[in-house]
C-alpha cells in the first residue's frame, strides 16, 4: 500500500546533500543541521529554489534517495498547479518512486497478475474489504501514473480508438472518493488526502504532464538519475 511517506525516509546522505548545497559557510553548515531536526522548517527548507536546481541541474549520479528526488520533483510540478498540500505530495511521490519499478505496477492482491483496468473492475466483484481497498487504490494509482506519465501513449493510442484521458481521469477520481469512505483510509487517517485526489486529480494529471515534459522521462531509464 503506497501511503505519503517520502519526506518520513529521507536518508543521512539526502540531509547531508541538503546541507552541502545550501550551507555556504561552517557556522550555517551547523544551523542548517539543526534546523532539519524540525519538521515545520525542514519542509520550509525543501521547498529552497537553491535545492531544486541542484536536484534538476547536477550530475548524473545523485547522492540521494529515490524518496527524497521525487518528492523535490512532485512539489515544485505541484505547486505550479496551485496545490499547496506537502501531504498530497508526498503520496505522489511515493507513487512516482514505487511506478517508476515497472515490476511493482501488477495488481496487489494475490492470483491477480493484471495491468488491465477492466480486469480489476471485476475482481471488485468477489474481492473481501481489504482487497477491494487494495485494488481501488491500484486502480486510482495506476489512472494517476499512466495518464501523468505516458499521457503522450494515451493521446496516440486514443486516435485508435483506445480509452482517453476522460476514462483514467474518471476511473482515478471514482476510485479516490471510493477509498476515501473505506474503514482501511479511516484507520490509517488516509480518508482526506483520498478525496483531494479524488477532487485536484485533473490538477495533478496535468502536473505530471509538465514533470515529463520539462525535466524526467520515468519511463525510459536514460533520462533518469543513478542514485547512490
Amino acid at each position: 500500500m503506497i501511503q505519503p511517506n517520502c519526506r518520513a525516509r529521507f536518508t543521512g546522505d539526502d540531509f547531508d546533500f541538503v546541507v552541502r548545497t545550501l550551507a555556504n559557510t561552517p557556522g550555517n553548515k551547523v544551523g542548517l543541521v539543526e534546523l532539519l531536526t524540525d519538521i515545520e522548517t525542514r519542509d520550509q527548507i525543501l521547498d529552497h529554489d537553491g535545492l531544486v536546481r541542484a536536484v534538476l541541474e547536477g550530475p548524473g549520479n545523485l547522492t540521494i534517495s529515490p524518496q527524497f528526488y521525487f518528492y523535490i520533483l512532485a512539489r515544485l510540478v505541484l505547486k505550479r498547479s496551485g496545490i499547496d498540500d506537502r501531504t498530497l505530495t508526498d503520496y505522489v511521490a511515493s507513487l512516482l518512486e514505487k511506478f517508476s519499478q515497472i515490476r511493482q505496477m501488477h495488481a496487489p492482491v494475490q492470483n491477480l497478475e493484471t495491468l488491465y483496468l477492466s480486469d480489476l473492475l471485476l475482481a471488485l466483484k468477489n474481492a473481501s474489504s481489504y482487497q477491494t481497498f487494495l485494488i481501488r487504490a491500484h486502480i486510482g494509482n495506476y489512472a494517476l501514473f499512466i495518464s501523468g506519465i505516458f499521457y503522450e501513449s494515451i493521446e496516440s493510442r486514443r486516435q485508435r480508438g483506445a480509452p482517453s484521458f476522460s476514462f483514467y481521469e474518471e476511473m482515478g477520481r471514482a476510485s479516490f472518493h471510493a477509498l476515501a469512505t473505506h474503514d482501511v483510509a479511516r484507520r490509517y487517517e488516509l480518508s482526506g488526502l483520498f478525496e483531494k485526489l479524488a477532487d485536484r486529480f485533473h490538477e495533478c494529471r496535468l502536473a505530471l504532464n509538465c514533470l515529463t515534459d520539462e525535466f524526467v522521462n520515468i519511463g525510459d531509464n536514460r533520462f533518469m538519475p543513478t542514485f547512490e
